[in-house]
């Protein structure tokens, strides 16, 4: 789950880390109270969406007067933000951060993240921070700092010397980033975040560190233990077809493609997009019904799927062991019957009840092609929607 700007950086402030003061804003009328209260000469008004880039692509906004707060909230507010992390639909902008302005002596990367590779938590740091940190990790990865904090010795204060040190960060400014350091573990850690990213870290005009922007983002599946961040929710952020799914028990993910899967299993609905791009299309979601589904969650995962404007084709792909395969039939049946067949649909079904399972589509009457096994069905959706095949 990820949160906005604004809430990344009250979370970050509570735990001592330098953040610069400002207000959120749901209106025109808030972002102009929030600049009488901050005071001038300069605001930054910054639009909150949950996808970076936002700089670049206009979300991002300095303003000299409180006309020209109310010009810059009037112009964002409502309107559809587009940046390479949104796609090219873009997000609806509802919010806003009113920021009191901060003078810039340099630019500084800082992140903290899980590192899959080592299974530790690591710090990543770098001297060339700002908007296009993604384009120096590409073409110039010297730059890139990092360190692994091991789980059995716990975070020491050697890690915020190392991050420090690799920031070019001398005197006073070497210890205030030490500190910082030890207060972004904490965060991380006691609120299970998955990533906590500081683009830019900023040395102000003063010689002070200041976390310029904030994005945060938790592990799911330890939310139950933070009441307080699944308050910071937005739902209006979250694609609505996941949104849905979550309220049905279902693992689903949107992805760009057009064949789309319904699958029990992770691994097996890996494999299943896997062999898809094989035969040459692409997969338009992950989507595991689990191992115990009823046929009504089936049902609620076959419309998730059809409602997807992008979906030319859709494979079912059943192995069952706990799930049987007569009640992935008759779930599929029913949805069938219930939104209508619009593109081809492949069935591919293995294990018990199989049988019983294929009885139930062929006697169904509807339009659904059979396959004998993965690779099998894998090339009839493809070819079905004129792909490869």
């Amino acid at each position: 789950m990820n949160i906005h700007e604004y809430q990344a950086k009250a979370l970050l402030a509570a735990y001592g880390a330098p953040v610069p003061r400002g207000f959120p804003a749901f209106s025109v009328e808030e972002a102009m109270a929030a600049a009488e209260k901050l005071g001038g000469p300069l605001w930054v008004v910054k639009a909150q969406i949950h996808a970076g880039g936002r700089g670049k692509a206009g979300g991002v906004k300095l303003c000299r007067s409180i006309d020209e707060v109310k010009a810059a909230a009037s112009a964002l507010l409502g309107g559809t933000l587009v940046t390479k992390q949104t796609g090219p639909a873009g997000k609806v902008v509802r919010r806003l951060l009113v920021e009191e302005g901060t003078s810039i002596a340099r630019e500084l990367y800082l992140s903290c993240l899980v590192d899959r590779e080592t299974g530790r938590v690591a710090f990543i740091a770098s001297e060339a921070g700002g908007m296009d940190i993604e384009e120096v990790a590409a073409e110039t990865p010297e730059k890139i700092f990092t360190i692994t904090i091991d789980p059995a010795a716990g975070f020491q204060p050697y890690v915020g010397r190392a991050v420090a040190a690799a920031l070019g960060l001398k005197d006073d400014l070497f210890r205030q980033c030490v500190k910082l350091v030890a207060a972004l573990y904490r965060a991380f850690t006691e609120k299970d975040m998955s990533l906590l990213e500081i683009n830019p870290l900023i040395v102000t005009g003063d010689d002070a560190l200041l976390c310029l922007d904030a994005k945060a983002g938790f592990d799911a599946n330890a939310l139950y233990r933070h009441p307080d961040i699944m308050e910071l929710r937005d739902p209006d952020e979250e694609d609505p077809r996941e949104r849905e799914a979550a309220e049905h028990d279902l693992s689903y993910i949107a992805l760009d493609g057009d064949i789309g899967c319904m699958v029990n299993g992770a691994g097996l609905a890996m494999a299943t997009m896997d062999i898809i791009k094989l035969h040459g299309a692409e997969p338009a979601n992950f989507l595991d019904v689990g191992g115990g589904a009823s046929a009504a969650k089936v049902a609620a995962a076959f419309k998730i799927i059809t409602a997807d404007p992008k979906v030319k084709g859709i494979l079912v792909n059943i192995f069952g062991g706990i799930m049987r395969c007569d009640v992935i039939a008759e779930g599929v049946v029913t949805a069938v019957r219930e939104v209508g067949l619009k593109v081809p649909l492949v069935v591919r079904l293995e294990g018990t009840n199989v049988d019983r399972g294929k009885a139930i589509l062929a006697e169904s009457g509807l339009n659904i092609i059979p396959a004998d096994d993965l690779d099998d069905a894998a090339a009839k959706v493809v070819a079905a929607v004129g792909g490869e095949g």
